[in-house]
């Protein structure tokens, strides 16, 4: 599985005239039969950013246009029965990413996102423009779309 951060998303959809939307068209449409995924996490903070420049209709539309169109699955981080557990929440909100800022040291949403990749079965790569934030301070294969292509 190839799980796609947000950046990677970002560009596909709110800057056309980037230097580097070619090579980010050509990853995306070659790992449309690698199992591409993404979390909640970087599909709320893809909306979050889109949403200055969406329509409310557009945006409820999310799975249409973000989500199938791109053959993604879309990684959640608890199942429907720990859903009510605040100790889960507490883990997954708090401990996990905490863990990784004083460990690794970075942002809380890396962090958040980098948590739940990790425990995610079957993935590959983890594929971003900002490799740099990643590389090193995980066990995953940390790739941009220009260094998967090229392998």
């Amino acid at each position: 599985m190839v799980v796609i951060d947000s950046d990677v998303l970002l560009l596909a959809f709110a800057y056309p005239n980037d230097e580097r939307q070619k090579i980010n068209q050509k990853f995306l449409e070659t790992i449309q039969t690698a199992q591409p995924a993404t979390t909640i996490y970087n599909v709320m903070e893809t909306l979050g950013q889109l949403s200055f420049n969406l329509s409310t209709a557009q945006l409820d539309m999310w799975q249409e246009w973000l989500v199938n169109a791109n053959n993604l699955t879309v990684i959640w981080d608890v199942g429907a029965a720990e859903k009510a557990d605040p100790d889960v929440w507490r883990d997954v909100i708090y401990d996990r990413p905490f863990e990784k800022m004083k460990t690794v040291r970075m942002a809380f949403m890396d962090a958040m996102i980098l948590s739940l990749v990790e425990r995610t079965p079957n993935v590959e790569y983890f594929v971003t423009w900002n490799a740099k934030h990643f590389k090193g301070k995980t066990n995953l294969t940390v790739l941009t779309p220009e260094e998967y292509l090229a392998q």
